[in-house]
Order: structure tokens, then sequence, then C-alpha cells
């Protein structure tokens, strides 16, 4: 098994970025219900923005579950993104190493497969959610 040490310190700084989103986002970090903060009367003012509270799919309104899917599907996307450029980048800077050639190969490959994963699930959750179940809020 080949150990990755660049791996460690770049799911450290990945953790210290997002965190650090979070904190300097331009949404306040505690909830607060109500229009007085640019949200609807069933929203609620998140890090994230306005995210809905109901469960029925209403007047053309994100519902709760349909976001918290979205933010889900955007972050993971943008992960496999990242790791994908990670990857590339080492096997670029390898020079040669095959050692290095293949863990650059290997990132690659998980990234990918975690992407397709993704993309599977979501195609799950509407093909047995919404079509089959018609469950309310997921569409």
């Amino acid at each position: 098994m080949i150990k990755l040490p660049y791996m460690r310190r770049f799911v450290y700084l990945l953790i210290i970025l997002l965190v650090s989103l979070f904190l300097i986002s331009p949404h306040t970090t505690r909830a607060f219900v109500g229009p007085s903060t640019g949200c609807g009367a069933d929203q609620v003012n998140t890090a994230l923005g306005c995210i809905s509270t109901k469960v029925e799919v209403g007047s053309g309104q994100d519902t709760f579950f349909s976001k918290i899917i979205q933010i889900a599907v955007g972050l993971g996307g943008g992960l496999a993104l990242i790791l994908m450029l990670f990857g590339v980048f080492i096997i670029t800077t390898s020079a040669g190493i095959p050692d290095k050639l293949k863990q650059g190969q290997e990132i690659i490959t998980s990234a990918i497969s975690g992407l397709i994963f993704i993309i599977l699930s979501v195609f799950l959750l509407r093909l047995i959610g919404v079509d089959i179940l018609s469950l309310p809020g997921l569409k």
C-alpha cells in the first residue's frame, strides 16, 4: 500500500479552507427566521443562504430536501474536481518516479469513481423517490 504524505496535508488544507469559507461567509452563521433577514416567512437564513422549511412543493420555491441535495451534490462534485486536479498535479510533478505516477493515477481514479457514485445516487433518488413513490418535496 502506498502511503500518501501529501494527501494528509491536502485534506487538512481542504478542511481549513471549507471552515474558513463558512466563517467568512457574507451570511450570518446563526439561523434567523422571518423576513427581517431577507428570507421568506417559511425560510431559515443560514451560512449557506435561505433554506426553505416547507416539505410540500410550493409556488416555485425549493424545498428543504431539494436544497440539501443540491448543496451536497455541489460540494461532492467540487471536491471530486479538486481531487482530480490534485492527482494531475502529482502526475505532472512526479519526474517519472513510478510510485508517484501510480499515486496520482489512484487519486484520479478514486475521484472519478466518486463522481460516478454521486451521479448514480442522484439518478436513483429521482427514479425511486420522484417517479416511483412520488414523495413530496423531491421534485
